[in-house]
């Protein structure tokens, strides 16, 4: 069921905003190992994101907590594209499109951490931070649409089922399986 671990993917980065080898000779990492990476740096990046998207909840945010939020985020995000692009490519036929899935990712995710950092950095007076605020959910939505995107992408690009089945094998997935708890 991988469809339905992607939209689970998808949905928890979305909520998040309410509130290498692969060759032919096989030198990158296993597509389990590799998948488990994957999962394991989703989840570390989810709950850093889901942490500080939850210090913004309540309303009556200061300029100063908004910043500092957007510094969290760019900071756990910079962390999270380092960690993905230091994955490699999984040893499996499609292993060099899986990664090139997760390198754009990555630079989707960038862009819209700066473009949540111009806004907050523009913002001024009470109704600049309001307008900041909604601009900075705006941008968590996309990330998590681009995340549940990128893994729909995964999924298209092994029709032998390999990445699929190391998906479901890796013992991190199932902890954004069931929510990230």
């Amino acid at each position: 069921m991988m469809a339905g671990r992607w939209l689970v993917i998808g949905l928890l980065a979305v909520s998040l905003a309410s509130g290498c080898g692969g060759d032919d000779a096989g030198g990158g990492p296993s597509a389990t190992e590799w998948a488990d990476d994957v999962c394991s740096t989703i989840t570390t990046w989810s709950e850093s994101i889901r942490s500080t998207a939850d210090s913004l909840r309540g309303g009556n945010l200061t300029e100063d907590e908004l910043r500092s939020a957007v510094d969290d985020f760019e900071s756990a995000t910079s962390d999270f594209v380092d960690d993905l692009r230091g994955l490699g490519e999984p040893d499996t036929e499609a292993g060099d499109k899986a990664k090139e899935s997760l390198d754009q990712l990555s630079r989707n995710v960038e862009e819209n951490v700066s473009k949540m950092k111009r806004t907050v950095d523009d913002a001024s007076g009470v109704s600049g931070i309001v307008e900041a605020a909604a601009a900075v959910s705006a941008s968590l939505s996309a990330m998590g649409e681009q995340l549940s995107s990128t893994f729909a992408e995964l999924e298209q690009l092994d029709p032998a089922g390999e990445l699929e089945r190391a998906f479901s094998d890796a013992d991190s997935c199932d902890k954004l399986e069931s929510g990230g708890s």
